[in-house]
């Protein structure tokens, strides 16, 4: 079935206009559900650490793995969604991520729910993709920027949402499940949007036939594993020479995967990475920009979770509901910033976020310093709004910014590596956590010397995050001064032409 809509997602009728919104609320529902999943499980790390006996190992790869197996098969996912219909490949996502769910909450020992949690991953890997392509595909251009804002608006929903609900049902050990119900809470919402994802969603793929590119899911497979399998692992193996070598050897795979493609697409038009897009400028910059965004945030998340809960000793509840007022700061922000504060100011705003975020993260330093063991929730509202408020002025447009210049037909490449450098800063930041944070602290501590130590560490840890919020500031330079105009999609919409939806 081809639709005849003038313009991208929308036809002369109410009818469908009406459903490219129920189609909206679908796919960020699944956003939401993504993002819930990763921040829901740092409140619940001491509970699966009791009672399913996991390692801090194994609790690193609980999250690490999951944002490996992201990050691994983004861009697969991006692509396939490309080449079959990014409906089918998001419907796909959506139930092998609800049925990885269910093995999370199944799982009888630490082993079967890491490995539950790459399947989780690699599934939300085929999901999360067509989000961004989804939207890029069905709404005009000059309605994007509000989508956008709705969408870092879901980012701190996400965020908030996540760490309370995680300890609300951590702490009401629901039917006796203690941490598994973090987990089955997706079975609900992941069947409800299957079913109504195949109803209210319309497919669409790229305007010309594609193929898979195997040759470079290995390479870029191969080369992510090589470069964030030894972070990782390394200080757990006391950083063995293989690890180095590994990781040295992962941009040697990563430079061959360039030539490849470049070769690839020369000869039949079908890469798995469009290197086109690197022409981009505002693409470019924004994926570097995404990267080095994406450790600070695999830091800090993690190690804020360890110092409240194992350093401060406090409950998962009280712990998810200190995240509020951050959370709803970043919300607030990100609908602001889109909306109202890029189209006068440009790039200058997601500068002053970087900045924001800087200064929220060293007064925190700072608070942990002074008031130490002591510390209350509402001493730490102040540098948690701060960070919240500069965090909603980066996430939302810098989205917008990368996605604003790429031809439609490239959506789904594109939106796969916007999401796989962004995991893979995620994944290299949890990696340098074994670096930043429990490389400070004695493998042999007393019950008394574990507070202070968590303490310190957290502050070693989050001067880390304000040195990569200050590389992050300089790399902003390189993006445009101005949001660049959704032009391929207006000409559309002028000209009446057809979209291309199947």
């Amino acid at each position: 079935m081809t639709s005849t809509d003038t313009t991208p997602g929308s036809t002369g009728g109410g009818g469908t206009d009406r459903r490219r919104w129920f189609a909206l609320a679908i796919v960020m529902t699944a956003a939401f559900m993504d993002l819930v999943d990763v921040t829901i499980v740092n409140v619940a790390i001491p509970s699966i650490q009791r009672e399913a006996g996991a390692s801090f190992s194994e609790i690193q790869w609980i999250t690490a793995g999951y944002a490996l197996a992201f990050a691994a098969g983004l861009i697969t996912g991006g692509r396939l969604g490309d080449i079959h219909g990014r409906k089918r490949i998001f419907l796909v996502g959506i139930g092998g991520f609800t049925v990885a769910s269910a093995l999370c909450g199944l799982a009888v020992n630490p082993e079967m729910l890491v490995a539950s949690r790459f399947l989780q991953g690699g599934m939300a890997a085929l999901m999360v993709p067509q989000v961004l392509s989804i939207v890029h595909a069905t709404f005009p251009a000059h309605e994007r920027g509000k989508v956008f804002g709705l969408f870092g608006a879901v980012v701190g929903l996400g965020a908030v949402s996540g760490p309370v609900l995680g300890a609300l049902l951590t702490e009401w050990n629901l039917f006796g499940w203690e941490w598994r119900s973090i987990f089955l809470i997706n079975l609900p919402v992941g069947v409800a949007g299957l079913i109504l994802g195949s109803r209210f969603i319309t497919e669409s793929k790229a305007p010309k036939a594609l193929k898979l590119d195997l040759v470079g899911v290995a390479l870029v497979t191969l080369g992510l594993l090589m470069l964030l399998y030894p972070l990782i692992r390394g200080r757990e193996l006391d950083w063995p020479l293989w690890g180095y070598v590994s990781m040295a050897g992962s941009l040697v795979v990563l430079a061959a995967l360039v030539v490849f493609e470049r070769r690839k697409s020369a000869r039949d038009g079908s890469p798995l990475v469009e290197l086109s897009l690197f022409r981009v400028k505002s693409f470019a910059a924004g994926i570097a920009v995404q990267t080095v965004f994406g450790v600070a945030l695999g830091i800090f998340f993690l190690v804020w979770t360890l110092y409240m809960q194992f350093g401060l000793g406090w409950t998962p509840l009280k712990a998810g509901l200190t995240g509020v007022p951050f959370s709803i700061a970043v919300s607030v922000a990100a609908g602001m910033s889109v909306q109202k504060l890029v189209p006068r100011f440009g790039r200058k705003v997601l500068q002053a976020g970087a900045l924001v975020m800087a200064a929220g993260v060293l007064l925190y330093i700072w608070e942990s310093g002074h008031y130490g063991l002591a510390i209350t929730p509402w001493q730490m509202a102040l540098p948690l709004v701060v960070m919240g408020v500069g965090m909603g002025l980066i996430v939302a447009p810098l989205t917008d910014a990368i996605l604003s210049e790429v031809p439609r037909e490239h959506s789904g490449s594109a939106s796969g590596l916007i999401n796989t450098v962004q995991q893979m800063g995620n994944a290299l930041g949890l990696g340098l956590v074994s670096v930043v944070f429990f490389g400070s602290i004695s493998d042999h501590l007393s019950r008394d010397q574990v507070g202070p130590a968590f303490a310190d560490a957290f502050q070693n840890a989050l001067g880390w995050v304000a040195a990569v919020l200050a590389a992050i500031f300089l790399l902003m330079f390189a993006l445009p001064k101005r949001p660049a105009q959704h032009v391929e999609g207006e000409a559309l919409a002028a000209e009446g032409k057809e979209a291309v939806l199947v």
